[in-house]
């Protein structure tokens, strides 16, 4: 990356964490309901993947999904707006923090049923090779639900018709609370789709210049015809796998050590600094991004609740 376009990455990894640590104390303050899955520590994944993206082309995830909407351009006040059930969210204040959707921006949704993203990004990638053109899926999913057999059912499918899927697992090394040493036989998650002749790779999931050069090769090689491409994103979750869970399958020691030694943003600052950036320019921006985090949290609280008349619009009703 430039300079530049280093320093915008920069900035909208920043902006996921710190809207992320705001969603986390407006749900510690009763303000955000049900169920609440922090990005924070993953940021260069999908900031590095949608680098390599042009209009047109789809987003579709699991429900750790804040990041991935933000990335994709979606308003932090709408997002915010949601997660607190309001008016001025994205799903009307209906869908909470796991069901928001975005057809400007290409955002298929996040998505509770664990792993059924996967299934429906084959069917996005499908649609686009049906009408024939270049646009490329990003179906992300986490190492929890790699296993599956609608999982494995996508890539055979994937491979037969030579989709442009990107699929890309989010490997952060607990899924919900079970290492992947105890939960999967052969940790190397990369090779999953090879009986189906699927390039893959293992990526630094922690580096976003790592993610897009990933990220490049795959979306190229879908959007030339030939077929789908698995990316392994070797990431860390600092926080629990819900705001409920209190992550005691791990070591305090463990998240530290990530935090000091492998946090995507503190790389990312290092480089920029390396590159002439200056203390008080960084300074501004991350003052320029909690601003922002901010005045999201405001719409949020200031926007009303649905009316109950909402309870009816948006349904499905077979009679």
């Amino acid at each position: 990356m430039s300079r530049d376009e280093l320093l915008g990455a920069y900035e909208r990894m920043l902006l996921i964490r710190r809207f992320e640590e705001k969603a986390g104390q407006l749900y510690g303050t009763g303000l955000i309901a049900g169920f609440c899955h922090l990005y924070i520590g993953q940021e260069a994944v999908v900031i590095g993947m949608q680098h390599c993206l042009k209009d047109g082309d789809e987003v579709i995830t699991s429900y750790r999904d804040h990041g991935h909407m933000l990335a994709t351009g979606m308003d932090p006040k709408g997002v915010m707006a949601e997660l607190t059930g309001r008016s001025g969210g994205y799903s009307k204040g209906k869908g909470g923090s796991m069901h928001m959707f975005s057809k400007e921006k290409g955002f298929f949704g996040g998505h509770g049923i664990v792993g059924a993203q996967v299934s429906l990004g084959t069917g996005i990638g499908f649609s686009n090779w049906y009408r024939q053109n270049d646009a490329v899926c990003l179906t992300y999913f986490g190492e929890g639900a790699s296993n599956q057999g609608q999982v494995y059912e996508s890539y055979n499918l994937a491979s037969l018709f030579k989709l442009p899927v990107v699929f890309i697992i989010e490997n952060n090394r607990y899924a919900m609370g079970t290492s992947i040493e105890r939960a999967t036989a052969s940790t190397d998650l990369s090779h999953n789709a090879s009986p189906w002749g699927m390039p893959s790779m293992a990526v630094d999931g922690m580096d976003v210049l790592a993610v897009k050069a990933a990220g490049e090769q795959a979306v190229a090689h879908c959007r030339a015809g030939k077929g789908p491409f698995l990316l392994e994103m070797k990431t860390y979750r600092y926080r629990g796998h819900s705001m409920s869970d209190p992550a005691k399958y791990r070591t305090r020691e463990e998240v530290q050590k990530m935090r000091a030694e492998h946090d995507c943003i503190d790389s990312a600052r290092k480089k920029l600094e390396e590159m002439g950036v200056s203390e008080a320019e960084l300074r501004k921006l991350d003052d320029s991004v909690k601003a922002r985090v901010q005045a999201a949290a405001d719409f949020a609280q200031a926007s009303p609740e649905p009316d109950p008349s909402e309870l009816y619009t948006n349904v499905l009703v077979e009679t």
